[in-house]
């Protein structure tokens, strides 16, 4: 998938909700700047996160995340790669150490601007910026233990759904992020996997 495959996909995804259709508008303005796939542009560039649920639908597999100081979802930067399912099939696998990962769809999952806070990173201070992110559904592997990225975060686990959402202490995220990705989780087991859908979380 190169850029335009990407604005395409974009430009053809039906956001969610206003959260969603908000940002899909910036998403696509941004994508016209020549380096909005790399870090070198300092105000924002691309990433890709995942939803990562485990075979059954049932769980969510989060990371412990050393900049944020709390359970989240995994991905990370673009770094040039146009092909951010790819790109967020790559993060979780490094990440968490599992090697099983497969998207569930080449569909974008969902779409968010999120803001990140100034920090140190490498001896080095990151200014404040944004992270254009789209996300991936993607399956992994639960019968491997889970080994994490030290360098990234303390630890990897799966949790429940509601437990996944719970386990965050980013308000912003367990309200407008994760509980959202749950809804849309069940609504599309609901319609491609109709067989195996489960109204818990």
């Amino acid at each position: 998938m190169d850029r335009a495959e990407l604005i395409g996909r974009i430009e053809r995804y039906l956001p969610w909700n206003e959260q969603e259709e908000r940002d899909k508008k910036l998403l696509l303005e941004a994508l016209m700047q020549e380096n909005i796939f790399l870090r070198e542009n300092e105000t924002a560039h691309m990433t890709a996160s995942a939803w990562t649920v485990s075979p059954d639908r049932n769980r969510v597999l989060m990371a412990y995340h050393n900049l944020y100081d709390s359970w989240s979802w995994l991905g990370g930067h673009a770094d040039g790669e146009e092909d951010l399912k790819a790109a967020a099939v790559r993060e979780v696998r490094e990440e968490s150490g599992i090697e099983k990962v497969r998207a569930l769809s080449e569909d974008i999952f969902s779409l968010e601007i999120l803001t990140v806070d100034g920090h140190e990173k490498k001896g080095r201070y990151v200014s404040s910026h944004l992270h254009l992110n789209v996300t991936y559904l993607l399956e992994a592997d639960d019968t491997q233990t889970p080994t994490g990225k030290a360098d990234e975060n303390k630890g990897v686990a799966w949790f429940s759904k509601s437990g996944a959402v719970e386990a965050s202490t980013e308000p912003w995220f367990r309200e407008r992020i994760y509980a959202k990705l749950n809804a849309k989780l069940e609504e599309w087991v609901k319609r491609y996997e109709p067989g195996r859908f489960r109204s818990d979380l």
